[in-house]
């Protein structure tokens, strides 16, 4: 595969000129340069990240609509480019300019029983198999909508949408049952073929994560204990497991950055730069190396409460 291009897309919370793949994520209702290297993190306390929240995310655009004109940074020869994304509803999207930069053929699913999940792939490439499910799941209804694994010769696109915890973090027993599965799940793909795995993963891994780290432990949807400790678990797997590790590239690039892909609408949080960190890639440890760029793009705003997220790999 010379050159490679694809897009990915999803419904539930919640242009493509030179992208590959695209992952789109919505809910019905409602570039930097060089091989990725292990940085050390920020030590900021929880108190020192609140106070300067708003000084550490430059003020966002706030139109309602997406540009006419969207750029792209120049793609190397020979690299794969995904971009994940939630779209904040698929037909509320659209009407904001969606559709005129998303093409391509699409490999969709959704929960049309409620319709309050759907995820798609928009891919350039054919791929060799398209999975929708996750195998042994106790009620296959609860994933329907959330994944789709695209399998193609040298690695797996698994595009998701993961289950929120909810207000007052009352479906957070739903979100336990999806994480036992998922992650067994996304080590299996890796014993086969490395993973590039992108979408709101609905958590915020660290207190870099989101502007109020102190006031949202353990007490909103994205942000508690059980969920930052599956996802660490993902990347790190505990002792005993029989498993490759993961990387949260985006993090591993921006090791000090805070920056955000998640802004509510309510209370002006985009226009005072108070936002999570959501959306994001992981990758298997074995390929990180190989990721060339891995950007969240400020600059595509007004379709949705989320920014995509955008990844170019040598594959």
């Amino acid at each position: 595969m010379s050159s490679k291009n694809l897009k990915r897309k999803t419904s539930d919370k919640s242009n493509d000129q030179d992208t590959d793949v695209d992952a789109s994520d919505s809910e019905s209702k409602k570039t930097i340069k060089g091989k990725a290297k292990p940085l050390k993190r920020a030590k900021s306390t929880k108190n020192e990240l609140e106070s300067s929240a708003s000084f550490s995310n430059p003020p966002q655009p706030t139109n309602k609509t997406l540009p006419d004109i969207i750029n792209f940074p120049p793609k190397e020869s020979g690299t794969l480019r995904v971009a994940c994304w939630n779209v904040s509803g698929l037909a509320a999207t659209a009407k904001k300019g969606y559709g005129k930069h998303v093409l391509y053929n699409s490999h969709f699913t959704c929960d049309w029983t409620i319709f309050q999940a759907g995820t798609s792939i928009f891919s350039k490439l054919p791929p060799i198999s398209i999975e929708e499910t996750i195998p042994n799941f106790p009620d296959a209804d609860d994933v329907k909508g959330r994944i789709i694994t695209l399998e193609f010769e040298k690695y797996y696109i698994v595009g998701a949408y993961v289950v929120n915890a909810g207000q007052n973090l009352k479906t957070l027993d739903a979100r336990k049952v999806w994480d036992a599965h998922f992650i067994p799940y996304i080590r299996s793909l890796d014993k086969k073929k490395p993973v590039i795995l992108g979408g709101d993963l609905n958590v915020a891994p660290t207190a870099m994560d989101l502007a109020h780290p102190q006031r949202n432990w353990n007490k909103s949807a994205g942000y508690t204990e059980v969920e930052t400790t599956a996802f660490k678990n993902l990347l790190e797997p505990p002792e005993g497991v029989d498993s490759g590790k993961f990387v949260d590239i985006w993090r591993n690039l921006h090791a000090e950055a805070r920056q955000f892909t998640y802004f509510s609408y309510r209370f002006s949080c985009r226009e005072k730069s108070l936002g999570w960190r959501v959306d994001m890639f992981v990758v298997s440890e074995r390929i990180a190396g190989k990721v060339k760029q891995c950007e969240i793009r400020d600059d595509i705003y007004g379709a949705s409460d989320h920014l995509p997220v955008v990844l170019d790999i040598d594959v």
